[in-house]
């Protein structure tokens, strides 16, 4: 029996749980998932391919059938390099499906012998995108519920305000109460309010 290897490519920049949803549901469906990061993009990517690889490849970990590797050629043909012949694509609103569609159908025009898979994304992780996110972050708002903590530290070390308000440093990414009781311990020594 052929195993059913799936490629779930793009440019994870950067890497939501929504991307890693859509990951674990895969490494169910397919003998073995291979996420590649697409490094020839039309987009300005904030973090390098290697950065993205090091992101992915340590979110995946305990997945053993789940391999990550990059690309820089049509996804077609680098399917068709590694003998893949499904492409998972995530679907989260209406708004992806038309561009999605297009790019299907011209893989199957490129590369009949190819299918490409859609999934919704699980529940909660309907209008999470990498932009609003980068987006979020750059204003000093809370992604704990978006991304994975590593993931959190990197951009954060990237993206913070340093006048926002907020302590956004990639060392207190974790303790969310560290400004707060910073605050309480100001006002109890006699300092302003903040």
């Amino acid at each position: 029996m052929s195993r059913k290897v799936a490629l779930y490519p793009g440019t994870f920049d950067c890497l939501t749980y929504g991307h890693l949803n859509l990951i674990e549901r895969c490494s169910r469906l397919f003998d073995r998932v291979i996420v590649a990061v697409a490094a020839n993009t039309d987009k300005e990517p904030l973090f390098t391919v290697e950065e993205r690889l090091g992101m992915l490849r340590k979110a995946v970990d305990g997945l053993p059938n789940v391999e990550v590797d990059q690309f820089d050629c049509l996804t077609v043909q680098y399917a068709r390099r590694r003998g893949i012949h499904f492409i998972i694509r995530g679907l989260r609103a209406v708004s992806d499906f038309e561009s999605e569609l297009q790019m299907a159908l011209m893989n199957q025009r490129l590369a009949p012998e190819i299918e490409t898979v859609f999934l919704s994304p699980g529940l909660g992780h309907e209008f999470v995108s990498s932009s609003l996110t980068k987006e979020i972050v750059a204003n000093g708002g809370d992604i704990s519920t978006v991304v994975p903590p590593h993931v959190e530290r990197e951009l954060r070390g990237k993206l913070s305000k340093p006048n926002s308000g907020l302590d956004t440093r990639p060392d207190r990414v974790k303790d969310k109460e560290a400004p707060r009781a910073a605050r309480l311990k100001s006002r109890q020594r006699g300092g302003a309010k903040p």
